[in-house]
């Protein structure tokens, strides 16, 4: 395909999935346990209408969106990041362990009984137990030196995320039912606490990461290819591997203190972009945004209706489209190896 067509496709993939997103933010603040009309929707954007109706859709339904789309938009450019600098197509946010971290700061909170001082003190756990979880595996694996091996890296993330799942187990084990309860629906993932306060500190870690990671997408085409190719082609490849990737970790570690642990949107929705568009992070990384923003809204849209009044977590339905995905795209890569 030539430049041109390749441009073409990419502004065409932009325009739909901007389509796309509007229509899921139309979708996610019409549909819940109140039925509302489009009328009612669009007068209680405008600031009129009834005020109960303005109420669900400005407090409630309104910043549950918006915190999908920050969410799932993060953790696509995570994904894609942490893609290009393992140059593994498998690999996804949560292999650093952060979510296991993450989940130890909750859970400990949780059983400790802290959550009632304030309905921050859970995210704030969360997101310290996931910072702690990005120091472990970066200190070890610049361990041995000043370059960072992704290979010692992923290794690390995998050990570390296995002794923060012992954590989490012991912590249960030792807890209450009711805290075990609290502790499994929070690890599951979901947006039920979603708050103007959530969507502004999530849009402060994401947007200006997803901004500096746009801005590193021509040395990352160059590390997707190989560290060597890009260290001679002038590419700081230690500098961007470090940035990179901490900024990826930090992305992913704000999206899990305030929705829990979602899995595989990091995993699907980059490579399905890259299915269509290519390798070009130029592209691949705005447009994972975009489309890991509408693939989580849309996942929490059918978790809320699916069982309706019944919430399912939304991370059992990003693993339901998640898993099967994965399993083709683990064939194709045996296959080919």
């Amino acid at each position: 395909m030539s430049h041109t067509g390749r441009a073409s496709r990419r502004w065409s993939l932009a325009a739909a999935l901007c389509v796309l997103l509007a229509l899921t933010v139309l979708l996610g603040v019409r549909f819940g346990s109140v039925a509302l009309s489009t009328s009612d929707v669009l007068a209680a954007l405008g600031g009129g209408g009834d005020p109960a109706n303005r109420d669900i859709v400005l407090r409630l339904r309104l910043p549950r969106v918006l915190l999908a789309i920050l969410v799932g938009g993060g953790l696509g450019v995570a994904g894609a990041t942490f893609q290009a600098l393992l140059r593994n197509p498998l690999a996804e946010p949560y292999i650093l362990g952060i979510s296991g971290g993450a989940s130890v700061g909750a859970v400990l909170v949780l059983a400790l009984g802290l959550v009632a001082a304030g309905s921050w003190v859970l995210p704030l756990a969360a997101f310290a137990g996931a910072l702690v979880a990005i120091v472990l595996v970066f200190r070890v694996a610049t361990a041995s030196g000043r370059a960072m091996d992704v290979r010692v890296l992923l290794l690390a993330g995998v050990v570390v995320a296995a002794f923060f799942s012992a954590c989490v187990a012991f912590i249960l084990a030792v807890s209450p039912a009711r805290t075990v309860q609290s502790a499994v629906l929070w690890i599951m993932g979901s947006l039920a606490a979603a708050s103007w306060q959530a969507v502004w500190l999530t849009a402060g870690y994401t947007l200006p990461s997803t901004l500096l990671l746009i801005g590193l997408a021509r040395p990352l085409n160059l590390m997707a290819i190989g560290e060597e190719t890009a260290h001679y082609l002038g590419a700081d490849v230690e500098g961007v591997k470090r940035v990179s990737l901490v900024v990826a970790a930090l992305v992913t570690a704000s999206g899990v203190a305030v929705a829990g642990v979602i899995g595989f949107v990091g995993l699907v929705v980059p490579h399905a972009i890259r299915i269509l568009i290519g390798s070009d992070h130029r592209a691949l990384l705005p447009l994972s945004f975009l489309a890991g923003g509408v693939f989580l809204a849309l996942a929490d849209l059918v978790a809320r209706l699916v069982l309706a009044p019944t919430e399912i977590p939304i991370g059992v339905i990003t693993a339901f489209v998640g898993v099967p995905f994965f399993l083709v795209l683990l064939r194709r890569n045996v296959a080919v190896a």
